[in-house]
C-alpha cells in the first residue's frame, strides 16, 4: 500500500522538476486568465449595445425639449432665405416711437385702424417665397384664415411663440418639430392688409404679449427672456413709486388724528362742573338778604341817631333858658 500511495506524488515531483514544467504551468494559467477575459468584453460590448438601443428608444420621447434648449442658444433670423433681398412693408407699432412712425404702423381693416403686432415682410420684386423658421421649435397652432391669410405658429422656450401670417400651402402640421431655417409655408396675401401684397406677416410673442422682432434679429433667444425681465422690473419699480404717495396720505391721515381729541375737549369742558361748583358758592344770594337786613338796620339806626341829636339840643336850650332867669 505504501508504495502505491508514493507513486503519483514521485510522477508529480518528477514533471516538476523539468525545466518546461513552470513555464508551461504559467502558460496554461495566462491563456486560462485571457479567455476569462475575453469573455468578460463581450458580454460587456453586448451589455453596452442593449443600453444604447434602450437610450435611442426613450430619447424619442424627448426630441421636444431638446429642440427647446438647443433654440434658445440659437440666434434669431429673419423668417426668409435672404433678407438683402427683402423690404418691410409695414413697421411693429412701437408705443415710444414717434407720432409719425406710429401712423405708419396702424393697419386700417373695415374703417377701423389696428396696431400692427409684428412686422410685413415682401420680396422687392414683389414675387412670392418661401417663407422659414426663425427658430427651431414645436408647431403649436396651424389655422386656416382668410383675414389673415392663414397661420402657422411656432412654440419656444421659456413661452416664446414665432407666429407666421399671410401664408398659404403650409407643410407643417401641429405637433410637427421644425428645425431654424425649414420651409414651413410660402408667402401669400391677407385682407386684413391687402397694401402689402404677396408677404409674411412674422411675430415674436413672449407669453402673449408682442414684441418688435427687429429689436432681437441676429441676437439669441435667451435675450428675450432677459429683455422682457428687465422692462418688468422697470415697471415694478415705477410702480412701487407710483404707490408711495398712498402710504403718505396714511401718514396724513395719521396725523389728522387730532379730530379724536374731541373728547379730550370734553372731559376739559368740565367747567361744567365749575359752574355747579360757582352755583353753590352763589350763595350771594343769601348774602343779599343779609345786607338788606344790614340796610335796613343801619336805617334804623341811623334814624334813631337824629333823635338822639335832637333830645341833646332840647336839654340844651333849656339850661340856657334857666340860667338867662
Amino acid at each position: 500500500m505504501r508504495e502505491e500511495e508514493k507513486k503519483p506524488t514521485s510522477t508529480i515531483r518528477r514533471i516538476l522538476k523539468q525545466r518546461w514544467a513552470l513555464s508551461a504551468i504559467y502558460i496554461a494559467s495566462a491563456a486560462i486568465i485571457l479567455a476569462a477575459a475575453f469573455l468578460l468584453q463581450n458580454s460587456f460590448n453586448d451589455s453596452a449595445k442593449d443600453g444604447k438601443e434602450e437610450s435611442a428608444e426613450t430619447g424619442k420621447n424627448y426630441d421636444q425639449p431638446s429642440v427647446e434648449v438647443n433654440s434658445n442658444l440659437e440666434t434669431i433670423k429673419m423668417p426668409v432665405a435672404d433678407a438683402d433681398k427683402t423690404v418691410i412693408k409695414k413697421q411693429f407699432y412701437d408705443v415710444n416711437a414717434d407720432e409719425k412712425a406710429q401712423e405708419e404702423a396702424l393697419v386700417f381693416y373695415n374703417n377701423r385702424y389696428e396696431q400692427n403686432k409684428g412686422i410685413d415682410i415682401a420680396m422687392k420684386d414683389g414675387k412670392s417665397f418661401d417663407v422659414k423658421a426663425s427658430l427651431s421649435g414645436n408647431v403649436s397652432k396651424v389655422q386656416d384664415d382668410a383675414l389673415l391669410g392663414n397661420l402657422v405658429e411656432v412654440q419656444h422656450e421659456d413661452g416664446v411663440v414665432t407666429r407666421y401670417q399671410s401664408v398659404k400651402d403650409i407643410k407643417v402640421a401641429v405637433g410637427d418639430k421644425v428645425k431654424q431655417g425649414q420651409a414651413i409655408a410660402t408667402a401669400g396675401k391677407s385682407q386684413i392688409n391687402e397694401e402689402a401684397g404677396v408677404h409674411v406677416h412674422f411675430e415674436i410673442r413672449k407669453d402673449n404679449i408682442a414684441l418688435n422682432p427687429l429689436d432681437f434679429v441676429d441676437k439669441q433667444a435667451s435675450a428675450i427672456q432677459s429683455a422682457t425681465e428687465a422692462e418688468g422690473s422697470e415697471l415694478d419699480d415705477s410702480a412701487k413709486k407710483e404707490e408711495t404717495p398712498a402710504v403718505d396720505e396714511t401718514e396724513t391721515d395719521k396725523e389728522e388724528a387730532p379730530a379724536v381729541e374731541g373728547p379730550k375737549t370734553d372731559k376739559k369742558e368740565s367747567p361744567a362742573i365749575e359752574e355747579s361748583e360757582t352755583g353753590t358758592d352763589e350763595s350771594p344770594a343769601v348774602d343779599e338778604t343779609d345786607e338788606s337786613t344790614d340796610l335796613e338796620s343801619g336805617t334804623d339806626e341811623e334814624g334813631s341817631v337824629p333823635g338822639e341829636d335832637t333830645t341833646e339840643e332840647s336839654d340844651s336850650l333849656k339850661d340856657s333858658l334857666k340860667q338867662s332867669n
